[in-house]
C-alpha cells in the first residue's frame, strides 16, 4: 500500500515524464527537416536499446519462439509507430500529430463499453479533431494518413504489450522489440542520411531526443508505476496531446488558433473522462499495458 506522498511523487514523476517525452519530440522536429524522420526515429531506437537492455535482458532459455513471437511482432510496430509519428510531426506540427496520435489508446479504451458516456465521449473527442484540423486552413493530407498509422501502430503497441508482457515480464519485452526496430530502422538511416549535415550540433541534438523521448520515461515507468496505480497513470498520459502543443509553440514555433486549442483540449478531456470513469473491472487497456511495465 503505498502512502500519499509516494502518490504524490509518482504522479509528479510521470507529470516530468511526460515533459520529457514531448521535449524531446520537439527537438526531434527541430531535426527532422535537417536529416529526416528515418534518421531520427533510429537515433532514438538505439538509444531505447541502449536504456534497457543492460537492465531488462531477457534469459536466452526463455526465448523460445512461443514468447519471442510477439515481442518481434512489437518491434515492427515500434518502428512503424514512431516513424509515422514524426513523419506527422514534419508535416502537421508537433501538437496537432500527438492529438491525433492519442485517438489510438483512445479507441481502444472505448472498446466493448456500451456506456452512453463512453459514447458521448467519443463524439466529443471527434469533434475536438475536427476542430483541430478543419480550422487549420490547407492541412497536408499525407500528415494526417502518417498520424492516424502512428495512432493504429500505437493501439497494436498496446494490444502486443499485454500479450508480450504474459511472457516476457517487466521491460524485457521492450528490450527485444527495440533491438528489432533498430535492426529495421539502422541499415535504412545510414543509406538516406546526408552525411555532410551530420555536424557536432546536429549529433547533439540527435542524442538529447532519444535521451529525452526514451531513455529517461523508460527508465522512470517502473519507479512511477510502484507508486501510482495505473488508473492515474493512465490519465495523467491522456493530457500528453496539451503537453505536445507547449513545446511545439515554445520549440517549434507553431501557432494555433482559439479553436484549435479547444481541439486539443477537447480531445484530452474526452479521453480523461473515459479512463476515469471506467469500473475497476474490466480496466482499459491503457491501464492494463501501464500495469504491465511493472
Amino acid at each position: 500500500m503505498t502512502s500519499k506522498r509516494d502518490r504524490l511523487i509518482g504522479a509528479g514523476t510521470q507529470v516530468a515524464t511526460e515533459v520529457s517525452i514531448n521535449f524531446g519530440s520537439a527537438v526531434a522536429g527541430l531535426l527532422i527537416p535537417i536529416v529526416g524522420a528515418v534518421v531520427v526515429v533510429a537515433v532514438r531506437q538505439v538509444i531505447t536499446a541502449i536504456a534497457v537492455l543492460p537492465f531488462y535482458r531477457p534469459k536466452r532459455r526463455e526465448l523460445t519462439w512461443r514468447r519471442l513471437w510477439p515481442a518481434l511482432a512489437l518491434g515492427i510496430v515500434l518502428a512503424t509507430m514512431n516513424l509515422s509519428f514524426y513523419e506527422a510531426v514534419g508535416r502537421l506540427g508537433l501538437g496537432i500529430a500527438a492529438t491525433i496520435e492519442f485517438l489510438g489508446p483512445f479507441a481502444l479504451a472505448l472498446v466493448g463499453s456500451r456506456r452512453l458516456l463512453d459514447f458521448a465521449c467519443a463524439i466529443v473527442a471527434a469533434a475536438g479533431v475536427v476542430l483541430l484540423t478543419g480550422t487549420a486552413g490547407s492541412i497536408d493530407v499525407l500528415g494526417v494518413v502518417f498520424a492516424l498509422i502512428a495512432a493504429a501502430s500505437w493501439a497494436g503497441y498496446i494490444l502486443l504489450t499485454r500479450r508480450v508482457a504474459v511472457g516476457l515480464p517487466g521491460l524485457e519485452g521492450l528490450s527485444v522489440a527495440s533491438v528489432v526496430a533498430t535492426a529495421i530502422l539502422l541499415p535504412i538511416a545510414l543509406i538516406v542520411v546526408d552525411y555532410s549535415k551530420l555536424d557536432l550540433r546536429v549529433i547533439a541534438l540527435l542524442v538529447t531526443a532519444g535521451i529525452l523521448s526514451s531513455a529517461i520515461p523508460y527508465s522512470l515507468d517502473t519507479f512511477i508505476l510502484r507508486r501510482i496505480p495505473p488508473r492515474l497513470y493512465a490519465i495523467i498520459t491522456s493530457f500528453g496531446p496539451v503537453i505536445a502543443a507547449i513545446f511545439g509553440v515554445l520549440v517549434l514555433g507553431e501557432s494555433f488558433t482559439p479553436v484549435q486549442v479547444a481541439g486539443i483540449v477537447v480531445v484530452c478531456l474526452a479521453a480523461g473522462v473515459t479512463i476515469a470513469t471506467q469500473r475497476e473491472h474490466p480496466r482499459s487497456d491503457l491501464e492494463t499495458t501501464a500495469e504491465g511495465l511493472t
